[in-house]
């Protein structure tokens, strides 16, 4: 009998049914059946829910790449609470942070993380628990042995509704405090049927899902696939470092859908050998997050004819929203356009004012759809910013997402991507506020100017550069600063370059000038100081 799809759980539970025999998810040699990954799931649920989880409760997910992500990220959906992924590698002020702001008292880990774990524990979190270590901490834990040892397997049947919050995942945010985005059953699940639908994904394809839990674009590989009956192969991290590795495994794992930020298919394209590879299982390139420099997608796509290409739009507040098929290579001297709507979406174009633009005028792209976000954690007077409310000629309403994108439609019904109306960035796939950046740089006692920017690689994409000023004979070394950022933001979101100068230019009106800053940087006049002492 074939089980309704309402809920992100009901994913595994269908296809559990349908292929339970069939790998859903593969890391190295090893590989989770959806029949082992059902059983997995409700395991953990009965667990979290023997630790009076609530309802909605927030239950963080702090490890790197493994299997037990995807145990994680269901066992906690079906005991009725919320996942929040956690960047193992990001400084662990930033981790303490979410934790306190999210208010988890539940974390989901594994012994990998055993050192970090116990400094985040003793570092004023209210965490009552661990689960996937086993140690005699002043909290308890409970090793996954013991989780999967259970006897008790009975599904805890937590009456869950569409709306219910499902997951949390937090991106910066322009105040330098990161921004929690909430996304229900009903917009997570909506997101892996129009994907799913889109790409016809189908129990023999194999999916290679090279990104992390903590960034959006691991939805595809977790909900997507899985509802399709497909096998998700989780990228190794070490592969996704060493592009001859990778594209190794591309072969070896005869991948037929690809997903992830251009840069690392530049990579793959540079340093991959893909001359040695035989990679013609692939049928389809899925690309995001970032342009994709046109040179190198136009390589890319003479050297795998074989498949075709499509370029996915949406941020992560909508998960996805439009797209743009690519089966030959386009002009040099355009962009990607962004593409179309899919199903189930909206879109309208408006200037500051609000006002409605017509074909061929730029604007903000405002978004209306099933896979839309229901606000941020925490900050109601945000969401109230973030969303615009259109009364429709019946007298109901229409809700639609600001995405700070301004765009313009082109005659032939194609959304072309012209920047950002803020100053929010995205860097290796990852978005990244600048002005967060300068908060932390700002934060250090001996700097007293800072100016964030951007800047255009040919090889790497867009790299993220600084100019800082210091107090007067502050003494102050790069390698110095760059411990300081450290400490405070990912890796991504670290300044390529840091360059101290006199002063740091300004408009008119006294604000700093990032133009005048990006024409020195073209014209090699800033001056790189770093290595001597102010």
């Amino acid at each position: 009998m074939a089980i309704m799809i309402n809920l992100l759980t009901d994913i595994v539970k269908q296809s559990s049914k349908k292929f339970p025999k069939q790998e859903v998810f593969r890391l190295g040699d090893c590989s989770i059946t959806y029949a082992c990954l059902e059983q997995k799931m409700i395991q953990l649920s009965r667990v979290l829910f023997d630790l009076k989880v609530q309802k909605g409760e927030r239950v963080g997910i702090y490890m790197g790449r493994s299997l037990e992500t995807a145990i994680a990220v269901y066992g906690i959906l079906n005991a009725g609470a919320v996942f929040v992924p956690l960047d193992p590698l990001a400084p662990r002020a930033r981790t303490c942070s979410l934790i306190k702001d999210c208010g988890i008292r539940h974390l989901i880990s594994n012994p990998e993380q055993n050192t970090a774990l116990e400094k985040i524990a003793s570092n004023g979190t209210k965490l009552k628990s661990i689960i996937g270590i086993k140690k005699e901490w002043s909290l308890k834990t409970i090793s996954w042995e013991e989780v999967f040892l259970s006897v008790n397997i009975t599904d805890p049947n937590i009456k869950i509704l569409e709306d219910d919050l499902a997951y949390i995942m937090y991106t910066s945010g322009t105040t330098g405090t990161p921004k929690g985005i909430m996304h229900t059953h009903y917009s997570g699940l909506s997101y892996a049927k129009l994907s799913k639908n889109l790409y016809g994904l189908n129990s023999n394809d194999r999916v290679g899902n090279h990104s992390a839990l903590h960034f959006d674009i691991s939805t595809f590989g977790y909900f997507s696939a899985p509802l399709a009956g497909a096998t998700t192969i989780i990228i190794p991290e070490a592969h996704t470092k060493m592009p001859a590795s990778l594209s190794r495994l591309i072969e070896k794992e005869a991948l037929t859908v690809w997903y992830s930020v251009p840069v690392a298919l530049t990579r793959l394209l540079q340093s991959g050998v893909l001359e040695q590879r035989d990679l013609c299982s692939l049928r389809w390139v899925l690309f995001g997050g970032e342009p994709f420099p046109v040179k190198h997608l136009n390589k890319l796509i003479k050297l795998w004819h074989f498949a075709t290409f499509s370029n996915v739009y949406g941020p992560a507040e909508v998960n996805q929203c439009t797209y743009y098929h690519l089966s030959d290579v386009i002009s040099e001297n355009e962009s990607v356009p962004l593409g179309r709507v899919w199903d189930k979406t909206a879109m309208i174009i408006m200037d500051e004012k609000n006002r409605y633009l017509p074909t061929n005028q730029f604007g903000e792209l405002l978004i209306s759809s099933a896979t839309m976000m229901q606000g941020y954690w925490g900050k109601p007077n945000l969401t109230k910013q973030a969303f615009y409310e259109l009364k429709l000629s019946n007298g109901s309403k229409k809700i639609f997402y600001r995405t700070g994108d301004l765009v313009t439609l082109k005659p032939n019904g194609d959304l072309i991507f012209l920047g950002r109306k803020d100053r929010q960035v995205k860097v290796k796939g990852y978005r990244v506020e600048l002005d967060e950046i300068e908060n932390v740089i700002m934060n250090h006692e001996k700097i007293s100017d800072a100016a964030v920017y951007i800047v255009d690689d040919e090889t790497y994409g867009t790299l993220i550069e600084a100019v800082v000023q210091t107090i007067r004979e502050a003494g102050l070394k790069e390698e110095i600063l760059m411990k300081h950022i450290g400490m405070f933001l990912p890796r991504y979101a670290i300044p390529h370059k840091i360059f101290f100068v006199q002063s740091i230019p300004r408009t008119a009106a006294g604000k700093t000038d990032y133009k005048e800053l990006q024409n020195q940087r073209s014209l090699t006049t800033i001056t790189n100081r770093s290595s001597e002492t102010m």
